[in-house]
């Protein structure tokens, strides 16, 4: 360990600390474009200058290491002077693009004119003119004109993805990014480089011109679409009163964790979020069988439960099947296990295996669910069923997800489904499924409910919602606990989940291993 003075304040840190580093240990933010922390110090943009008693001119922060005994200040008349003159060379070329810019409002330029500019401009000289609208794939734009040459684009391109599309072209005042031999950026982790740039420079096709950043809520959660679980800030517009249907995500971004996604997600769980808005399954749906059940939540439960006293009373639990997804949490699978299996004794619980997709090699898996390895350690095992084998033979099959019309083809799903009696299912969306069940009860996604995930590496991973639930939706889990409530089974266990961390202490007690949490 190293002590040293920082602003009056002295500080312990680790050998091999730099300045910067230490800082923002210590709370502190030092003024910066070309840092970031999953880079090696590059140094070009100068806005990190500090001043180190003894030194003759001021030092670099982020790659200038700590030192025993070091006085370091960060805000003297000298270091603010610095960083005053650094703004006024990057103004001096830079756009008035503010009011129409997609960074308005989380630029760190706009920040740090704020806290070190408020100057009237001493250049006479026209702006230099660059192209404005410089398409470098698939999801990014460039706009020459506000780029500060952080090379924070290229060196990810160099050092993460390892694809090199990106460089620095020409010298001194003309240079400027660009892609090599008109190769455009086409690789998984694009648009990561619009969510790095410190200011307007590279914008997102996908969210470009679609709102302002101060109407967006953000919230954490984990990343559904594969078996990574990448940590994410999930922005959306909760809506506005006057403005029906106003109400939407409009961005993910990824949220820095070391031990799973580092400080990067993969385009498919950046882009892929249109299921929370789009075809969602809002309300109860219930096919007019002469049942003379409403389709309110209360009526269902009780009919239900009807149902399933019925079959398993009289000795056919049999004829009851349950199909589960790894898109539930770990809560919800436990307690489905608990319930169907433990307490009812129904033997046809299946984990429909989805179909994988392509690992890359970085972050995105070949499984494309969240939560194969929390259902594989509460004890429900990944499979096909035999839907030949089924035909006929169920009077009431309850479906969670739609992984069932996922995996198999049309033919073999209708031809289950026709011999089934009564067909049940949760699902978030509307899809050609649905119109073959009785009963479609709306469930929430990750986004709108509160549980966890445990990652391919075992990790488990809480999450709370990020947003209210759509519609009449409710998250299985409450469902479950209300159907449980309502057949009478094990009421001093059941009636006492009133929340998610109260599944999670029974699951915790129930299950021997459960991985290292987070």
């Amino acid at each position: 360990m190293v002590k040293f003075d920082l602003d009056d304040k002295v500080l312990e840190v680790a050998e091999g600390t730099t300045i910067f580093q230490a800082a923002l240990q210590a709370g502190l933010s030092i003024p910066h474009f070309c840092y970031h922390p999953a880079f090696a110090p590059e140094g070009s943009c100068r806005m990190c200058l500090v001043e180190i008693e003894g030194l003759p001119k001021l030092e670099l922060s982020c790659s200038t290491v700590v030192r025993e005994g070091m006085k370091v200040k960060t805000r003297s008349e000298k270091v603010v002077e610095a960083r005053r003159s650094v703004l006024e060379f990057l103004l001096a070329e830079h756009p008035l693009d503010c009011p129409i810019c997609d960074k308005a409002g989380e630029c760190k330029l706009q920040d740090y004119y704020e806290d070190y500019g408020l100057y009237q401009s001493a250049f006479a000289e026209f702006k230099e003119k660059r192209e404005k609208k410089v398409p470098l794939g698939k999801t990014q734009v460039l706009d020459r004109e506000r780029c500060v040459l952080c090379t924070r684009c290229t060196r990810f391109l160099d050092q993460v993805t390892r694809t090199g599309e990106l460089g620095i072209f020409e010298r001194g005042n003309r240079s400027e990014v660009g892609i090599y031999d008109q190769t455009p950026v086409d690789n998984n982790y694009s648009g990561c480089l619009s969510e790095i740039c410190p200011v307007g420079a590279i914008t997102d096709t996908d969210f470009r011109f679609k709102t302002r950043a101060w109407f967006l809520e953000p919230g954490d959660s984990i990343c559904p679409h594969c078996g990574r679980g990448c940590n994410i800030t999930i922005e959306h517009v909760p809506g506005f009163p006057r403005v029906p249907g106003s109400r939407r995500v409009y961005r993910i971004k990824s949220r820095p964790n070391a031990e799973v996604n580092g400080h990067w997600m993969c385009d498919v769980g950046r882009y892929n979020y249109a299921f929370l808005d789009t075809g969602r399954q809002e309300r109860i749906m219930m096919k007019d069988r002469g049942w003379g059940v409403e389709p309110a939540w209360d009526s269902v439960i009780r009919f239900l439960a009807a149902q399933l006293t019925s079959l398993v009373s009289g000795e056919a639990r049999g004829r009851v099947g349950v199909m589960a997804s790894a898109h539930l949490t770990n809560e919800e699978l436990f307690l489905m296990k608990r319930m169907f299996l433990q307490d009812m004794g129904i033997r046809k619980i299946f984990l429909i295996d989805p179909r994988e997709g392509a690992p890359d090699g970085f972050l995105l898996t070949a499984e494309r669910v969240p939560n194969t390895r929390g259902a594989t350690e509460i004890g429900l095992k990944c499979g096909l069923p035999d839907l030949t084998g089924l035909a006929g033979g169920l009077d009431l099959l309850i479906l969670f997800g739609t992984d069932l019309f996922e995996r198999f083809e049309p033919d073999e799903t209708k031809a289950l489904l026709e011999t089934v009696g009564i067909k049940v299912l949760f699902t978030s969306r509307q899809g050609p499924g649905n119109d073959a069940m009785d009963i479609v009860l709306p469930a929430t996604p990750a986004a709108e409910k509160a549980g966890s995930f445990t990652n391919l590496k075992g990790r488990v991973q809480s999450f709370v919602p990020v947003r209210t639930a759509c519609g009449e939706a409710l998250a299985e889990w409450i469902v479950l606990v209300r159907l449980a409530v309502e057949l009478k089974l094990d009421p001093g266990f059941y009636e006492g989940l009133t929340n998610v961390e109260d599944i999670r202490a029974a699951l915790a007690r129930d299950v021997l291993f459960f991985g290292p949490r987070s």
